[in-house]
C-alpha cells in the first residue's frame, strides 16, 4: 500500500489523556493530524487536548465499554473535522496480580470488558467512516499476546483477542483500501505499569524472573512515534522494545520451551503460590 500521509488526517485515540495515548496523540498532531481523544475523563480528555493544537485537537468523555457512547463520539468526531481517517483503539487496563482461582470474577470481567470489548465497540463504531475514507485502524495488543500470562490471565486473553481482531481486519479491509495494525507492547513506563507492577512487590518479583533485557522499559514518547510511524507506513505489526521481536517470530518454537521452564521454576512457582493466596485480599484494577 501506499504511504498514509497524516497531515490533513482526522484520527481518534481512546484512552488518550495520558500515558501511551496522549503520546499517540502528540505524534499524531505533529504529524499534521486533527485529533481527538477519548477518555472516561471529561477534564483530563480536554486538558490533554488542549496541549496537542488550539484548533486541531478535542477532547471528547466517554466510555469504551458502552456502544451507544462511543457512536455518539464518532459521530462528534465526524461532525465536528469533517470525517475520520485513523482510529487507535489504546484504552486499556490491567487488574491485580493473581492466579484465575484467587482472582475476584468483577477484576476478570471488567478487564475483558475494557480491554477487549471497549476495543471492539471502538473499531465497529469507527469503521464505516475507516471504509470510507480508506483509512487505517490501529489495535493496542501486547507482548502478552505471545507470552504465558501466569497471574495476569485476563489481560493476555483480551490482548491475544485483540492481536486476532488486528490481523483478521488487515486482510479483511484490503479490497476497501483502508489497512490496520497490531501494535505489541512490552513494558512502556507509564501509570498503569508503575501500579500494576512497581507497587505490587510479587509482580514486581515475577517480572523479576524474565531475562533482563526483556525487562527494558521505553517512554511514552517511543510508543507513540512507532504507534504514528505505523499508520504513516501501514505497518501490519509494531513491536516495542523491538528486541521482543525476536520471541514474536519465534513464539511456536520458544513458548512451549518458556511454559515448561515456568512450570519447573522453584522461584517462579512459589510466587505463584504466593499470588494463589490473594482470593481474599482487595483487587482493584488500574484506572
Amino acid at each position: 500500500m501506499e504511504r498514509f500521509n497524516l497531515a490533513g488526517k482526522a484520527a481518534l485515540v481512546t484512552g488518550g489523556a495520558r500515558g501511551i495515548g496522549f503520546a499517540i496523540a502528540r505524534a499524531l498532531g505533529a504529524r499534521g493530524a486533527s485529533v481527538a481523544i477519548v477518555d472516561l475523563d471529561a477534564e483530563a480528555a480536554h486538558r490533554a487536548a488542549s496541549q496537542i493544537h488550539d484548533a486541531r485537537s478535542l477532547g471528547i468523555a466517554s466510555d469504551v465499554t458502552d456502544r451507544g457512547a462511543m457512536q455518539r463520539a464518532i459521530a462528534t468526531v465526524v461532525e465536528h473535522f469533517g470525517g475520520l481517517d485513523v482510529v487507535v483503539a489504546n484504552a486499556g487496563i490491567a487488574s491485580r496480580v493473581a492466579t484465575f482461582r484467587a482472582m475476584a470474577k468483577e477484576s476478570f470481567e471488567r478487564v475483558l470488558e475494557v480491554n477487549l470489548m471497549g476495543v471492539y465497540r471502538t473499531v465497529d463504531a469507527a469503521l464505516p467512516e475507516i471504509v470510507k475514507r480508506k483509512g487505517h485502524v490501529v489495535v493496542i495488543s501486547s507482548i502478552y499476546a505471545f507470552s504465558n500470562g501466569g497471574g495476569a490471565s485476563p489481560y493476555a486473553m483480551s490482548k491475544a483477542a485483540v492481536e486476532q481482531l488486528g490481523r483478521a481486519l488487515r486482510v479483511e479491509l484490503v479490497q476497501h483500501g483502508a489497512s490496520a495494525s497490531v501494535a505489541y507492547f512490552g513494558f512502556i513506563d507509564t501509570d498503569m505499569v508503575h501500579q500494576a507492577i512497581d507497587q505490587d512487590p510479587l509482580a514486581d518479583q515475577l517480572l523479576a524472573t524474565l531475562p533482563r533485557p526483556l525487562r527494558k522499559r521505553l517512554p511514552p514518547s517511543a510508543a507513540g512515534e512507532a504507534i504514528a510511524r505505523g499508520i504513516e507506513r501501514r505497518q501490519a505489526r509494531i513491536i516495542r522494545p523491538r528486541r521482543w521481536t525476536v520471541m514474536s517470530v519465534l513464539r511456536g518454537v520458544l513458548n512451549p520451551l518458556a511454559d515448561a521452564r515456568a512450570e519447573r521454576d522453584e522461584t517462579i512457582q512459589s510466587l505463584m503460590g504466593q499470588i494463589d493466596a490473594r482470593a481474599s485480599e482487595d483487587q482493584p484494577t488500574t484506572a
